[in-house]
Protein backbone atom coordinates (compact mmCIF):
# COMPACT_ATOMS: atom_id res chain seq x y z
CA UNK A 1 0.00 0.00 0.00
CA UNK A 2 1.30 3.42 -0.92
CA UNK A 3 1.97 5.53 2.13
CA UNK A 4 0.46 9.02 2.01
CA UNK A 5 2.84 11.80 2.93
CA UNK A 6 1.17 14.86 4.52
CA UNK A 7 1.60 18.07 2.57
CA UNK A 8 3.70 20.72 4.25
CA UNK A 9 1.00 23.36 4.04
CA UNK A 10 -1.47 20.94 5.61
CA UNK A 11 0.91 20.46 8.52
CA UNK A 12 1.28 24.23 8.67
CA UNK A 13 -2.49 24.69 8.92
CA UNK A 14 -2.57 22.24 11.83
CA UNK A 15 -0.64 24.79 13.91
CA UNK A 16 -3.04 27.75 14.20
CA UNK A 17 -0.77 29.76 16.47
CA UNK A 18 2.05 29.63 13.93
CA UNK A 19 -0.41 30.50 11.17
CA UNK A 20 -1.69 33.53 13.10
CA UNK A 21 1.86 34.72 13.80
CA UNK A 22 2.74 34.54 10.11
CA UNK A 23 -0.48 36.32 9.19
CA UNK A 24 0.13 39.07 11.73
CA UNK A 25 3.73 39.45 10.53
CA UNK A 26 2.51 39.83 6.97
CA UNK A 27 0.01 42.46 8.06
CA UNK A 28 2.72 44.31 9.95
CA UNK A 29 4.99 44.33 6.93
CA UNK A 30 2.23 45.40 4.55
CA UNK A 31 0.32 47.68 6.96
CA UNK A 32 -2.72 47.64 4.64
CA UNK A 33 -4.72 50.06 6.79
CA UNK A 34 -1.78 52.51 6.80
CA UNK A 35 -1.94 52.89 10.57
CA UNK A 36 1.82 53.03 11.16
CA UNK A 37 4.17 56.03 10.84
CA UNK A 38 5.10 55.08 7.29
CA UNK A 39 1.53 55.14 6.07
CA UNK A 40 2.21 52.75 3.19
CA UNK A 41 5.14 54.81 1.88
CA UNK A 42 8.27 53.38 0.35
CA UNK A 43 10.81 53.08 3.15
CA UNK A 44 14.54 52.59 2.63
CA UNK A 45 16.34 52.81 5.98
CA UNK A 46 20.14 52.89 5.87
CA UNK A 47 22.92 52.54 8.39
CA UNK A 48 24.27 55.86 9.61
CA UNK A 49 26.98 57.10 11.92
CA UNK A 50 26.17 58.21 15.44
CA UNK A 51 28.38 58.42 18.51
CA UNK A 52 27.83 55.79 21.24
CA UNK A 53 24.97 56.69 23.54
CA UNK A 54 26.84 55.92 26.76
CA UNK A 55 29.91 57.88 25.70
CA UNK A 56 27.88 61.00 24.93
CA UNK A 57 25.40 60.95 27.79
CA UNK A 58 27.89 60.16 30.57
CA UNK A 59 30.06 63.15 29.64
CA UNK A 60 27.24 65.59 28.95
CA UNK A 61 26.68 68.16 31.76
CA UNK A 62 23.12 68.47 33.05
CA UNK A 63 21.19 71.49 34.22
CA UNK A 64 19.74 70.00 37.38
CA UNK A 65 17.86 73.21 38.13
CA UNK A 66 16.11 73.20 34.73
CA UNK A 67 16.83 76.92 34.51
CA UNK A 68 15.28 77.46 31.09
CA UNK A 69 11.98 76.05 32.26
CA UNK A 70 12.13 77.82 35.61
CA UNK A 71 13.37 81.25 34.50
CA UNK A 72 12.25 81.42 30.89
CA UNK A 73 9.39 83.72 29.94
CA UNK A 74 6.72 83.14 27.31
CA UNK A 75 6.38 86.02 24.86
CA UNK A 76 3.75 86.81 22.21
CA UNK A 77 1.60 83.77 23.04
CA UNK A 78 -0.89 83.13 20.22
CA UNK A 79 0.56 85.98 18.14
CA UNK A 80 3.30 84.17 16.20
CA UNK A 81 2.99 80.70 14.69
CA UNK A 82 6.07 78.52 14.47
CA UNK A 83 8.73 81.26 14.75
CA UNK A 84 11.77 79.21 13.68
CA UNK A 85 14.48 81.87 13.22
CA UNK A 86 14.83 85.23 14.98
CA UNK A 87 16.70 88.19 13.52
CA UNK A 88 17.33 91.87 14.28
CA UNK A 89 18.07 94.54 11.67
CA UNK A 90 21.07 96.87 11.53
CA UNK A 91 19.21 99.41 13.70
CA UNK A 92 18.61 96.79 16.38
CA UNK A 93 14.88 96.62 15.64
CA UNK A 94 13.03 93.35 15.88
CA UNK A 95 12.71 90.55 16.29
CA UNK A 96 11.87 89.51 12.75
CA UNK A 97 10.74 85.93 12.30
CA UNK A 98 9.40 83.56 9.65
CA UNK A 99 6.05 81.96 10.39
CA UNK A 100 4.37 78.69 9.53
CA UNK A 101 1.77 80.54 7.45
CA UNK A 102 4.48 81.72 5.03
CA UNK A 103 4.97 85.30 6.24
CA UNK A 104 8.02 87.07 7.62
CA UNK A 105 6.84 89.43 10.35
CA UNK A 106 8.52 92.02 12.57
CA UNK A 107 7.75 93.35 16.02
CA UNK A 108 6.98 97.07 15.93
CA UNK A 109 6.53 97.64 19.65
CA UNK A 110 3.53 97.40 21.94
CA UNK A 111 1.60 100.19 20.26
CA UNK A 112 1.71 98.58 16.80
CA UNK A 113 2.46 94.92 17.51
CA UNK A 114 3.45 92.51 14.75
CA UNK A 115 3.28 93.52 11.11
CA UNK A 116 3.85 91.56 7.92
CA UNK A 117 7.28 92.53 6.58
CA UNK A 118 7.76 90.17 3.63
CA UNK A 119 6.35 87.26 1.67
CA UNK A 120 8.29 84.64 -0.28
CA UNK A 121 5.68 84.27 -3.05
CA UNK A 122 2.95 86.21 -4.82
CA UNK A 123 0.76 83.13 -4.32
CA UNK A 124 0.21 84.08 -0.68
CA UNK A 125 -3.29 85.01 0.42
CA UNK A 126 -4.85 85.24 3.85
CA UNK A 127 -7.70 82.96 2.83
CA UNK A 128 -5.40 80.20 1.59
CA UNK A 129 -2.48 80.47 3.99
CA UNK A 130 -3.48 81.98 7.33
CA UNK A 131 -4.60 79.13 9.59
CA UNK A 132 -4.07 81.00 12.86
CA UNK A 133 -3.20 78.74 15.79
CA UNK A 134 -3.59 75.73 13.48
CA UNK A 135 -0.58 76.91 11.47
CA UNK A 136 1.75 74.72 13.53
CA UNK A 137 -0.34 71.60 12.88
CA UNK A 138 -0.70 69.28 9.90
CA UNK A 139 -3.55 71.46 8.59
CA UNK A 140 -0.93 73.93 7.33
CA UNK A 141 1.13 71.27 5.57
CA UNK A 142 -1.41 70.96 2.77
CA UNK A 143 -0.75 74.55 1.66
CA UNK A 144 2.91 75.02 2.66
CA UNK A 145 4.22 74.38 -0.84
CA UNK A 146 2.10 77.26 -2.18
CA UNK A 147 2.40 79.65 0.76
CA UNK A 148 6.08 79.02 1.57
CA UNK A 149 7.75 78.20 4.85
CA UNK A 150 10.52 80.72 5.68
CA UNK A 151 13.04 79.11 8.02
CA UNK A 152 16.51 80.66 8.28
CA UNK A 153 16.77 84.49 8.30
CA UNK A 154 19.87 86.70 8.10
CA UNK A 155 20.33 90.43 7.63
CA UNK A 156 23.20 91.83 5.60
CA UNK A 157 24.27 94.42 8.16
CA UNK A 158 25.67 96.76 5.48
CA UNK A 159 22.91 96.76 2.89
CA UNK A 160 20.01 96.04 5.23
CA UNK A 161 18.79 93.30 2.90
CA UNK A 162 17.17 90.28 4.52
CA UNK A 163 18.18 86.87 3.14
CA UNK A 164 15.72 84.03 3.56
CA UNK A 165 16.03 80.25 3.36
CA UNK A 166 12.55 79.03 2.50
CA UNK A 167 11.83 75.31 2.65
CA UNK A 168 10.07 75.36 -0.74
CA UNK A 169 11.20 78.49 -2.57
CA UNK A 170 14.91 78.18 -1.86
CA UNK A 171 17.18 81.14 -1.21
CA UNK A 172 15.59 84.59 -1.49
CA UNK A 173 16.30 88.21 -0.58
CA UNK A 174 14.14 91.21 0.25
CA UNK A 175 15.17 94.83 0.70
CA UNK A 176 15.11 96.84 3.95
CA UNK A 177 11.54 97.98 3.27
CA UNK A 178 10.20 94.46 2.84
CA UNK A 179 7.65 93.29 0.27
CA UNK A 180 7.76 90.26 -2.02
CA UNK A 181 11.15 88.56 -1.79
CA UNK A 182 13.23 88.01 -4.92
CA UNK A 183 14.34 84.42 -5.65
CA UNK A 184 18.09 83.81 -5.86
CA UNK A 185 18.55 80.05 -5.93
CA UNK A 186 15.94 77.35 -6.41
CA UNK A 187 18.15 74.91 -8.35
CA UNK A 188 21.73 73.70 -8.31
CA UNK A 189 23.38 71.68 -11.09
CA UNK A 190 20.03 71.59 -12.84
CA UNK A 191 18.25 69.91 -9.92
CA UNK A 192 15.70 71.55 -7.59
CA UNK A 193 16.57 72.54 -4.06
CA UNK A 194 13.93 70.56 -2.15
CA UNK A 195 14.46 71.74 1.40
CA UNK A 196 16.38 74.98 1.96
CA UNK A 197 16.77 75.26 5.72
CA UNK A 198 19.24 77.80 7.12
CA UNK A 199 21.91 80.24 5.89
CA UNK A 200 24.68 82.64 6.81
CA UNK A 201 26.46 85.44 4.95
CA UNK A 202 30.24 85.52 4.48
CA UNK A 203 32.08 88.86 4.58
CA UNK A 204 32.85 88.44 0.87
CA UNK A 205 29.12 88.35 0.09
CA UNK A 206 28.79 84.61 -0.47
CA UNK A 207 25.69 82.98 1.02
CA UNK A 208 26.17 79.55 2.55
CA UNK A 209 22.95 77.59 3.05
CA UNK A 210 21.75 74.06 3.69
CA UNK A 211 19.55 71.86 1.50
CA UNK A 212 18.41 69.23 3.98
CA UNK A 213 17.52 66.44 1.56
CA UNK A 214 17.37 65.63 -2.13
CA UNK A 215 14.59 63.10 -1.49
CA UNK A 216 12.20 64.71 0.96
CA UNK A 217 10.76 68.17 1.46
CA UNK A 218 9.86 69.80 4.78
CA UNK A 219 6.43 68.20 5.08
CA UNK A 220 8.11 64.79 4.93
CA UNK A 221 11.11 65.77 7.05
CA UNK A 222 10.43 63.03 9.58
CA UNK A 223 11.22 60.36 6.99
CA UNK A 224 14.74 61.78 6.65
CA UNK A 225 15.27 60.91 10.30
CA UNK A 226 13.54 57.54 10.11
CA UNK A 227 15.57 56.42 7.10
CA UNK A 228 18.87 57.94 8.16
CA UNK A 229 19.33 58.95 4.54
CA UNK A 230 22.22 61.29 3.77
CA UNK A 231 21.49 63.24 0.60
CA UNK A 232 21.66 66.69 2.23
CA UNK A 233 24.05 69.40 1.04
CA UNK A 234 25.83 72.56 2.05
CA UNK A 235 25.48 75.05 -0.81
CA UNK A 236 27.03 78.42 -1.65
CA UNK A 237 25.41 81.19 -3.65
CA UNK A 238 27.75 83.65 -5.40
CA UNK A 239 25.98 87.04 -5.87
CA UNK A 240 28.32 88.49 -8.56
CA UNK A 241 27.82 85.52 -10.87
CA UNK A 242 24.34 84.58 -9.58
CA UNK A 243 25.43 80.94 -9.46
CA UNK A 244 24.96 78.24 -6.84
CA UNK A 245 27.62 75.64 -6.02
CA UNK A 246 27.69 72.41 -4.00
CA UNK A 247 30.20 72.77 -1.16
CA UNK A 248 29.48 69.47 0.64
CA UNK A 249 27.09 66.62 -0.08
CA UNK A 250 26.21 63.29 1.52
CA UNK A 251 25.08 65.00 4.73
CA UNK A 252 22.50 63.54 7.14
CA UNK A 253 19.87 66.25 7.69
CA UNK A 254 22.14 69.33 7.52
CA UNK A 255 20.33 72.07 9.35
CA UNK A 256 21.71 75.23 11.04
CA UNK A 257 24.65 77.23 9.62
CA UNK A 258 26.95 79.74 11.34
CA UNK A 259 30.19 81.32 10.09
CA UNK A 260 32.85 82.07 12.70
CA UNK A 261 33.69 85.64 13.69
CA UNK A 262 37.07 85.50 11.89
CA UNK A 263 35.44 83.87 8.83
CA UNK A 264 37.91 80.96 8.85
CA UNK A 265 35.30 78.22 9.32
CA UNK A 266 31.61 77.59 9.52
CA UNK A 267 29.65 75.34 11.82
CA UNK A 268 26.65 73.33 10.72
CA UNK A 269 24.45 70.83 12.49
CA UNK A 270 23.64 67.31 11.33
CA UNK A 271 20.30 66.58 12.96
CA UNK A 272 20.11 62.85 12.19
CA UNK A 273 23.57 62.13 13.57
CA UNK A 274 23.15 64.44 16.59
CA UNK A 275 26.35 66.37 16.06
CA UNK A 276 27.88 69.78 15.44
CA UNK A 277 30.26 69.90 12.45
CA UNK A 278 32.97 72.29 11.30
CA UNK A 279 33.89 73.10 7.69
CA UNK A 280 37.15 75.01 7.21
CA UNK A 281 36.96 77.99 4.84
CA UNK A 282 40.54 79.24 5.23
CA UNK A 283 43.95 78.15 6.48
CA UNK A 284 45.86 74.85 6.21
CA UNK A 285 42.67 72.81 6.73
CA UNK A 286 40.66 74.54 4.00
CA UNK A 287 37.98 72.24 2.66
CA UNK A 288 38.18 69.74 5.54
CA UNK A 289 35.21 68.71 7.67
CA UNK A 290 35.50 67.85 11.36
CA UNK A 291 33.07 66.72 14.06
CA UNK A 292 33.14 69.42 16.75
CA UNK A 293 30.73 67.97 19.31
CA UNK A 294 28.43 64.98 19.72
CA UNK A 295 25.14 66.07 21.20
CA UNK A 296 22.57 64.46 23.51
CA UNK A 297 19.71 65.14 21.09
CA UNK A 298 18.70 66.49 17.71
CA UNK A 299 20.21 69.91 16.90
CA UNK A 300 18.55 72.62 14.86
CA UNK A 301 20.04 76.09 14.35
CA UNK A 302 23.37 77.41 15.60
CA UNK A 303 23.97 81.13 16.25
CA UNK A 304 27.00 83.16 17.31
CA UNK A 305 27.12 85.70 20.14
CA UNK A 306 29.25 88.84 20.48
CA UNK A 307 32.07 86.84 22.09
CA UNK A 308 32.35 84.48 19.14
CA UNK A 309 30.71 81.62 21.03
CA UNK A 310 27.96 79.44 19.61
CA UNK A 311 24.47 78.71 20.86
CA UNK A 312 23.02 75.41 19.66
CA UNK A 313 19.31 74.57 19.94
CA UNK A 314 18.77 70.88 20.76
CA UNK A 315 15.61 68.80 20.91
CA UNK A 316 16.54 66.32 23.60
CA UNK A 317 17.20 63.53 24.29
CA UNK A 318 18.70 60.44 22.72
CA UNK A 319 17.93 56.93 23.97
CA UNK A 320 19.94 53.68 23.87
CA UNK A 321 17.48 52.35 21.29
CA UNK A 322 18.47 55.07 18.84
CA UNK A 323 22.01 53.76 18.64
CA UNK A 324 20.76 50.22 17.98
CA UNK A 325 18.39 51.46 15.28
CA UNK A 326 21.08 53.55 13.58
CA UNK A 327 23.34 50.51 13.15
CA UNK A 328 20.57 48.05 12.22
CA UNK A 329 18.33 49.36 9.43
CA UNK A 330 16.40 46.06 9.29
CA UNK A 331 15.12 46.62 12.84
CA UNK A 332 13.85 50.05 11.84
CA UNK A 333 12.25 48.55 8.75
CA UNK A 334 10.12 46.29 10.94
CA UNK A 335 9.59 48.59 13.93
CA UNK A 336 8.29 51.61 12.05
CA UNK A 337 5.92 49.46 10.00
CA UNK A 338 4.05 48.44 13.14
CA UNK A 339 0.43 49.59 12.78
CA UNK A 340 0.52 51.97 15.74
CA UNK A 341 1.02 55.71 16.16
CA UNK A 342 4.52 57.18 16.11
CA UNK A 343 4.00 58.77 19.53
CA UNK A 344 3.49 55.31 21.04
CA UNK A 345 6.52 53.86 19.25
CA UNK A 346 8.61 56.78 20.52
CA UNK A 347 7.54 56.13 24.11
CA UNK A 348 8.47 52.47 23.73
CA UNK A 349 11.94 53.66 22.71
CA UNK A 350 12.13 55.71 25.91
CA UNK A 351 11.89 59.08 24.18
CA UNK A 352 10.58 62.07 26.09
CA UNK A 353 11.27 65.24 24.14
CA UNK A 354 12.27 68.44 25.87
CA UNK A 355 14.43 71.48 25.19
CA UNK A 356 18.16 71.89 25.78
CA UNK A 357 20.19 74.91 24.68
CA UNK A 358 23.97 74.80 24.88
CA UNK A 359 26.81 77.27 24.44
CA UNK A 360 30.09 76.13 22.83
CA UNK A 361 33.43 77.73 22.12
CA UNK A 362 35.12 77.32 18.74
CA UNK A 363 36.82 74.10 19.90
CA UNK A 364 33.53 72.42 20.74
CA UNK A 365 33.96 72.75 24.49
CA UNK A 366 30.70 73.13 26.41
CA UNK A 367 30.41 76.45 28.23
CA UNK A 368 26.76 76.40 29.27
CA UNK A 369 23.76 74.06 29.33
CA UNK A 370 20.20 75.25 29.99
CA UNK A 371 17.29 72.81 30.09
CA UNK A 372 13.51 72.86 30.19
CA UNK A 373 12.91 69.27 31.26
CA UNK A 374 9.16 69.59 31.73
CA UNK A 375 8.46 71.56 28.57
CA UNK A 376 7.24 74.51 30.61
CA UNK A 377 8.57 77.07 28.14
CA UNK A 378 9.24 74.89 25.10
CA UNK A 379 9.01 71.22 24.23
CA UNK A 380 10.74 71.75 20.88
CA UNK A 381 13.34 74.41 20.13
CA UNK A 382 14.70 75.76 16.84
CA UNK A 383 17.06 78.65 17.56
CA UNK A 384 18.73 80.70 20.28
CA UNK A 385 19.85 84.30 19.75
CA UNK A 386 21.78 86.22 22.41
CA UNK A 387 20.99 89.95 22.13
CA UNK A 388 21.65 92.67 24.72
CA UNK A 389 21.70 90.46 27.79
CA UNK A 390 18.77 88.29 26.76
CA UNK A 391 18.31 84.97 25.00
CA UNK A 392 15.61 84.96 22.34
CA UNK A 393 14.40 81.43 21.69
CA UNK A 394 12.45 80.38 18.61
CA UNK A 395 10.47 77.24 17.89
CA UNK A 396 9.10 75.74 14.71
CA UNK A 397 6.41 73.90 16.68
CA UNK A 398 4.76 76.40 19.03
CA UNK A 399 2.81 79.65 18.82
CA UNK A 400 5.11 81.79 20.94
CA UNK A 401 8.69 82.92 21.51
CA UNK A 402 10.59 82.51 24.78
CA UNK A 403 13.12 84.83 26.41
CA UNK A 404 15.61 84.36 29.23
CA UNK A 405 17.91 86.96 30.88
CA UNK A 406 21.53 85.97 30.20
CA UNK A 407 24.06 85.85 31.63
Amino acid sequence: MEKKIPLKDEAFLQHPILFVLVLVSALVIMDPLKMGPLGGREYRPVKHSIAPYKQVMESWPRDNQSRLGRLGKLEFVGEVFGPESLEFDNRGCGPYTGLADGRIVRWMGKDVGWETFALVTKNWSEKLCAKGTDSTTTKQWKVEMKCGRPLGLRFDKESGDLYIADAYYGLLVVGPEGGIANPLAAHVDGKPILFANDLDIHSNGSIFFTDTSQRYNRVDHFFILLEGEATGRLLRYDPPTKTTHVVLDGLAFPNGVQISRDQTFLLFTETTNCRLMKYWLEGPKTGLVEAVANLPGFPDNVRINEKGQFWVAIDCCRTPAQEIFSHNPWIRSVYFRLPVRMSFLARLMGMKMYTVISLFNDKGEILEVLEDRNGTVMKLVSEVREVNGKLWIGTVAHNHIATLPYP
